[in-house]
């Protein structure tokens, strides 16, 4: 391929992804040698995508000491690249409520391009992640390890806590991150937008995910730094997102520690273009609640403990989500281990998840309860240590959806697994050598299945990670002990 200027070619990119014209060629080469050195001007190159085109442009910043090898420093120059290609965040919003007034589902898959188009979706780093779909009792689970977020240099980690921190921003979360450029502890998000959007009477901001586990990953948050909290405004606000993003689940995370997710500092829901296998779970228990006469219910045959609630009026489903919600807040059943309060703390809340089928609302409430034991420090109703080798973290909103995310670290330490399963000379860890013993005695394991076994296996694991976190497990005893919580939110 015939070599050309790069920051030429990088400019030609630019004009063809943004509003900038051949008029504005001058003035974009200097934008572009202020941040990586005049000494670019001079610099050639085979490359014709935009992001192959940007990260050359980094490279020749770092040789010219515009930035520090770490990735936090070539992040910054590279979202500042981009930003070049990424309008402003009033010309955004404008574009996509102009749109939206025609099509709401292209205003949204604009603004989806658009945050790929400009290196906000970290598209490449996403492709870096394993994913695999493997059957289990309740259906189809879907599996990904998480190879995409970048790691945290010790150094810099050592370094940003040396480091005042300004409190700006509160969080990663905040809107005050649009345009941030970023810092050794903190991420660039100078190439990055939010829509803004008012959720009943209340200003919200629409972004999506850099690192994203799903299709079309995504966050709603508010615009106030206000913690999590589960409340009626919550299914009402969830089943509001449905109508005003046609295609989208939603859902939000619980608001308490262990069984909440990583942020609960900030109010946020997560939301995509994604069939879960959840979704696809059947109600095995059809439910009337007493004055609720249009909305249809059930438990689901799922590892966690859901009710499922469906229909058209949506005032009903939230009123009922609340009623189920204050009752679980208080309930208690020995006999399984639910307890609501001890030493006054408040261990129930619920992960709910909204979406639409065809004009009917659906909303699943999922019962959470995070309290711990001396047999269980990490958690009652959390990964047991026997599957702790594996899956430790919170099961939050999108692993009670079925869909795992699980640690770097299980990619090599399951190469080492799977030369163990072969006979072959390895390293395994001592955390899998039990697990890997058991399989071996189970399964006739040769060179061509060796991989499938270790996916199906890694399957059932995930699905005794969710059995441990459900409150009433799907036995005789545990279902009978739902049917009793059920009974007590009160049953037509």
């Amino acid at each position: 391929m015939a070599e050309q200027k790069l920051v030429e070619a990088f400019i030609t990119q630019v004009i063809a992804n943004s509003d900038y014209t051949d008029l504005d060629r001058i003035y974009l080469r200097n934008q572009i040698l202020s941040m990586v050195g005049d000494s670019a001007v001079s610099a050639v190159t085979s490359k014709r995508d935009l992001l192959d085109l940007k990260d050359e442009l980094v490279q020749i910043a770092q040789a010219n000491g515009n930035c520090k090898g770490d990735s936090a420093e070539r992040a910054i120059i590279g979202a500042d690249l981009m930003a070049l290609l990424t309008p402003r965040p009033s010309v955004v919003n404008k574009r996509f409520w102009q749109t939206y007034q025609k099509s709401a589902s292209k205003a949204i898959n604009n603004f989806y391009e658009l945050s790929k188009r400009c290196d906000y979706i970290k598209t490449r780093a996403i492709a870096k992640n394993s994913y695999f779909v493997t059957p289990s009792k309740y259906g189809k689970l879907e599996i990904t390890i998480n190879l995409a977020k970048p790691e945290k240099d010790p150094k810099k980690i050592a370094q940003a806590a040396k480091t005042q921190s300004t409190g700006y921003p509160l969080c990663q979360l905040c809107l005050e991150n649009e345009g941030y450029e970023g810092r050794a502890d903190y991420p660039a998000r100078r190439n990055h937008r939010v829509i803004r959007f008012k959720l009943n009477d209340e200003l919200w901001g629409f972004q999506y995910s850099p690192y994203a586990y799903f299709n079309e990953h995504c966050i709603f948050l508010s615009a106030k730094h206000e913690p999590m909290t589960i409340a009626r405004s919550t299914f009402n606000n969830l089943l509001t997102i449905v109508d005003q993003f046609p295609g989208y689940f939603v859902g939000s995370n619980a608001d308490l520690p262990i069984v909440g997710g990583s942020i609960l500092s900030h109010e946020h829901y997560q939301g995509g273009k994604h069939r879960f296998p959840m979704d696809e779970a059947p109600i095995t228990t059809k439910l009337q609640f007493a004055g609720f006469p249009t909305v249809k219910a059930g438990l689901v045959k799922w590892p966690m403990s859901v009710i499922r609630l469906r229909g058209i009026d949506k005032e009903a489903l939230v009123s009922l989500a609340a009623k189920i919600l204050t009752a679980w807040r208080t309930y208690s059943d020995e006999t399984v281990n639910v307890r609501a309060v001890s030493a006054g703390e408040k261990h129930h809340t619920i992960t709910p998840i909204a979406r639409k089928e065809g004009s009917d609302y659906v909303l699943d409430l999922v019962l959470r309860d995070n309290q711990t034991s001396a047999a269980f420090p990490a958690g009652i109703f959390h990964p047991h240590p026997d599957v702790q080798h594996i899956k430790k973290e919170n099961i939050g909103l999108i692993e009670v959806l079925g869909l795992a995310i699980l640690p770097p670290r299980l990619v090599p330490e399951m190469n080492e697994v799977k030369k163990y399963l072969l006979g072959q000379p390895n390293a395994i860890k001592q955390i899998h050598l039990q697990w890997a013993q058991e399989i071996k005695e189970r399964q006739p394991i040769q060179a061509a299945n060796v991989n499938q076994i270790l996916q199906d296996e890694l399957g059932q694991v995930f699905a005794r990670v969710l059995e441990d976190a459900g409150v009433f497990k799907q036995t005789p005893a545990g279902q009978a002990a739902f049917m009793r919580f059920v009974n007590e939110v009160g049953l037509a």
